[in-house]
């Protein structure tokens, strides 16, 4: 028979075998018939599923697990060990319905160190970032964190945009095969990553349109959860459309009117903070009586942020101010997104068989978190994490994710005119744009190239392939972001959602300098100015995160901010302000492909060798003519 010990070994990341074996165990605890490891006494308890508390509440742990909850004095079975927190309010460990940890930009374990004193015990990871840099690896990637004895529950869900769009390739490709492997490997894998690409899911047309349903079809057999990204869908064909796909759930509702059309149509609806108030306010208004359709979500946020703002308990303590009951903000947080990813079992409640998951408040209304246990274990004080971060040698296969194959010069950026010509039409784009045409304006041209413009704020925008080593590198024009000051250039190889590196600059040698520098890294930013190399950030796993510790980023990332405020940025007074690109991370969104965008640069390939294509019809373009 498998040894107690070895049973916890495999809670870890359990196959149904051990999880069997597991519930066996948890079954004699709770009749007392085993002993138990941990009795934990609480002041009082919330049963999130009936949004009521309970006094003087004692929590029995075996292993990783609960195994009895009850008044305290009734466990009748023998506790090694007793801990009473007698002022304290126990509330379910914080879990995420949808987040990309690589855009705290810290590998798993450090994530772990940073979210879980604030509260955040599980994630499910919304992996196309990692998934687009390396696919073949995402599961194995997303698991060694854990593995290595990290407290946070990662449930990770395989990218559906691997990759974005049918005209983009390079860093894996995920279809039907791959799918169906990584849900038969781990009971972690909850499903199918945020499906992006509406144009493949409805256009039999679309280069994507197998490979997409293929994925699908996979998460359905095997009975996961097909999550959605329904960004610019507001008509109501186009959300009927979208639920009947089976996509069960969106993240990009902007306001309360979008929000409530798409929630009454079927959709599991996850509200992100920057429209939190506004919604949450619309639906008390409405009325809302049952708020188990909704969760909160994080998405995307740096550490840099958390370590201001928060993490799940920041979207939590930002819907009590708006008006939000406690405890049913709380349900949003816990076992609302648990039912939705179908991890009940596990995660979500203060029950038998879950995971020892339970944050300890001194204050309720204030979400003031004291103690955090996870894992059936104390890990954070105030803010403070009491584990040690496990040490993990990341190998090649995630350190070395930038392939460019040669160090590039200013002749790979330069825009050549046709002969003879002074003047040449170039095709524009601007950050976030939209628009269902590119933007057109004459350039000059100096020495045989197509020539920047700064007295329109005009500058020149590229992408460079960084899986494949043949050095490829789209360029064009854009306007309203980029330098002004010369010889100045800002770089990243995180370029969402196909991370390839993306450069923006006011000379064709500094664009080079810097996309060498972060090549240099293994990935990151770099800013070049004058001509120098003035700062860099390390990404140096899958160019996305770094292995060190959230203060050390946070530093590294405002000596960059520091560089940035000494340069003249363009930005288009004319333009919306929500869509200025800002320094510098609003950049790294502005290289989007999937819906609702339109004209998209990417990187060269056979499809469009400039890159610049119409991601909803396929068309391709010329970037001067």
């Amino acid at each position: 028979m498998t040894s107690t010990s070895h049973r916890h070994s495999l809670d870890i990341n359990p196959s149904s075998a051990a999880e069997v074996a597991i519930r066996q165990e948890l079954t004699l605890v709770a009749l007392g018939k085993q002993p138990a490891d941990t009795a934990l006494r609480v002041g009082r308890l919330l049963d999130v599923a009936t949004r009521t508390w309970s006094m003087d509440q004692e929590i029995v742990i075996k292993g990783r697990r609960i195994a009895y909850v009850g008044p305290a004095g009734s466990y009748t079975g023998q506790i090694e060990r007793r801990v009473h927190e007698p002022d304290l309010a126990a509330i379910p460990g914080l879990g995420e319905v949808h987040k990309h940890i690589e855009s705290s930009h810290l590998t798993p374990e450090y994530e772990a160190a940073l979210v879980l004193p604030r509260g955040n015990t599980w994630t499910c990871e919304a992996s196309h970032e990692f998934s687009n840099v390396n696919g073949a690896k995402t599961l194995e990637f997303w698991l060694k964190a854990r593995e290595a004895g990290s407290p946070l529950k990662i449930f990770p869900l395989p990218g559906s945009a691997v990759p974005p769009t049918g005209y983009e390739h390079g860093g894996g490709f995920l279809g039907y095969d791959e799918q169906k492997a990584f849900l038969k490997e781990s009971l972690m894998v909850a499903g199918l990553d945020e499906v992006m690409d509406w144009p493949a899911v409805w256009n039999r047309d679309n280069p994507s349109y197998d490979r997409l349903w293929g994925m699908i079809r996979a998460t359905f057999e095997q009975r996961g959860v097909v999550e959605g990204h329904a960004a610019g869908i507001r008509d109501l064909p186009t959300i009927n459309a979208f639920a009947a796909a089976g996509l069960s759930s969106d993240h990009e509702a902007w306001t309360f009117e979008e929000f409530w059309d798409k929630l009454t149509h079927g959709l599991f609806m996850e509200l992100r903070p920057h429209s939190l108030p506004d919604v949450i306010k619309g639906l008390l208004q409405k009325g809302l009586q049952d708020w188990s359709q909704i969760a909160f979500t994080t998405d995307d946020r740096s550490a840099s942020d958390t370590l201001k703002m928060g993490a799940t308990d920041y979207n939590v303590r930002l819907a009590i101010e708006s008006g939000l009951a406690p405890e049913i903000a709380i349900q949003c947080a816990t076992i609302n997104p648990a039912r939705h990813m179908r991890l009940t079992p596990w995660v979500g409640s203060i029950a038998p068989g879950r995971y020892a998951d339970i944050v300890l408040l001194s204050d309720v209304q204030r979400l003031e978190i004291a103690k955090v246990w996870a894992d059936g274990q104390h890990v954070s004080e105030g803010k403070s994490y009491l584990l040690d971060v496990p040490r993990i040698d990341w190998p090649e296969w995630a350190t070395k994710t930038i392939n460019i194959g040669r160090d590039l010069t200013a002749a790979d950026f330069a825009i050549q005119a046709e002969p003879g010509r002074e003047t040449m039409k170039a095709a524009v784009l601007r950050p976030f744009h939209w628009d269902d045409d590119f933007l057109t304006f004459e350039l000059p041209v100096v020495d045989g190239q197509v020539q920047r413009d700064e007295a329109r704020n005009i500058t020149k925008f590229s992408v460079i392939d960084r899986f494949s080593g043949k050095g490829a590198v789209s360029k064009m024009f854009w306007i309203g972001c980029g330098p002004r000051t010369p010889n100045t250039a800002l770089a990243c190889s995180m370029a969402h959602d196909k991370h390839n590196i993306w450069c923006v600059g006011s000379s064709d040698e500094a664009m080079a300098k810097a996309v060498n520098a972060i090549a240099a890294n293994d990935g990151g930013w770099a800013l070049v100015r004058g001509g120098d190399v003035v700062a860099t950030v390390r990404y140096e796993v899958a160019g996305l995160m770094t292995c060190r510790p959230p203060e050390e980023l946070h530093e590294e990332m405002q000596t960059l901010y520091a560089e940035g405020e000494k340069i003249d940025w363009m930005y288009e007074p004319t333009f919306s302000p929500r869509w200025f690109p800002g320094f510098p991370e609003r950049l790294a969104f502005a290289t989007l492909t999937c819906a609702p965008w339109r004209w998209v640069l990417v990187a060269p390939s056979n499809y469009a060798p400039q890159g610049l294509v119409n991601v909803q019809t396929g068309q391709v373009q010329p970037v001067v003519f």
